[in-house]
């Protein structure tokens, strides 16, 4: 088996089993095309657009997967997360779902919209500096004062395993594609993806894509071990991590091909265009994929390339700042 082989934490049967959990409750999210950004890249992209999913981001997934593997007492007594704001909304939303009490440890210049949706799903939000203060010691600490069961956003087995199906649900509808695009923060939802083509589509290449300020896990696969940067500074909060996680890079590092970096202007430029010609809206952090391949981090020339859209939680008066600055060339 491939837990056993390779030492990874999860395997194709954990995707499956995350599979029959999610049937019925999460989303099952379409895969749009666009003639124009086709022509751009001089090949056939499909967009897996998971910021349709239920919490307008693919984190709901790997979020109920994990809570409905709980025991009664701990669903029960409560649960915990950090995260920057759609790990927060989709666990405040999977404990609505089975009506147990959420506490979320955010950071306090997370986006208002994503604040106020992980509210409105009735989880409780502690607060806390990004820059000056270590949220996995604040949610541990937390978690043993108050008896919750902690869930990673993504150096979780089952949480890995939750995001996984949305790559078993793009490569069956879309079976032969040559090159996947996955955003990619702490590696939960690049793992749980590369797994799951693997198991598909064993020839597909997957890679990730992270913004250029934030580039850990890019240096982590030049460097063959897990590298830790300063909390980087860009408009993909999302992604804003400072090192891979401890389960999740082994299998990036197995598993993936590569990692692509783009910049914020190229993120940007992307969320303008999808907005604009294809009438969807995604977060700086779900159009990195899309950036990559648009802007030639990796050739679509010929090719039939697959991209994740994790997400559309954007903040609407930061997108109408972005989307005044200045154009890049066409």
């Amino acid at each position: 088996m491939q837990r056993v082989e390779e030492g990874l934490a999860i395997e194709w049967a954990d995707i499956e089993r995350a599979e029959a959990r999610l049937r019925g409750v999460a989303h099952r999210t379409p895969v749009l095309t666009s003639r124009q950004f086709n022509e751009a890249v001089g090949g056939e992209v499909f967009f897996k657009a998971e910021n349709f999913q239920r919490a307008g981001a693919f984190k709901f997934r790997g979020a109920y997967n994990k809570l409905a593997s709980l025991s009664d007492e701990q669903r029960k007594a409560g649960v915990i997360a950090y995260s920057s704001g759609n790990h927060a909304q989709a666990i405040a939303l999977a404990a609505s779902l089975f009506g147990i009490p959420a506490v979320i440890v955010m950071p306090a210049d997370a986006p208002a919209i994503k604040v106020a949706a992980t509210r409105g799903y009735g989880g409780e939000v502690v607060f806390y500096d990004r820059y000056r203060e270590d949220r996995v010691a604040i949610g541990e600490r937390l978690s043993q004062e108050r008896g919750l069961t902690l869930v990673p956003p993504y150096d979780d087995e089952q949480v890995m395993a939750g995001a996984g199906t949305t790559a078993l649900e793009l490569l069956r509808e879309v079976p032969d594609l040559d090159d996947l695009l996955v955003c990619t923060s702490g590696g939960g939802l690049l793992a749980g993806c590369a797994v799951a083509a693997r198991q598909l589509c064993p020839a597909l290449r997957v890679y990730g894509v992270e913004p250029e300020a934030g580039n850990d896990t890019f240096r982590s696969f030049q460097e063959g071990q897990r590298v830790e940067i300063p909390v980087p500074q860009t408009i993909a909060d999302g992604l804003a991590v400072n090192t891979p996680g401890k389960k999740t890079f082994p299998i990036v590092r197995a598993l993936a091909a590569g990692i692509l970096l783009v910049s914020d202007e190229e993120l940007i430029e992307t969320m303008r265009f999808m907005l604009e010609r294809m009438k969807i809206l995604v977060e700086p952090s779900g159009a990195a994929g899309a950036a990559a391949i648009r802007h030639g981090k990796i050739s679509g020339r010929g090719r039939r390339v697959g991209v994740i859209l994790s997400g559309g939680n954007v903040d609407l008066t930061r997108l109408a700042t972005w989307l005044q600055s200045d154009r890049l060339p066409e």
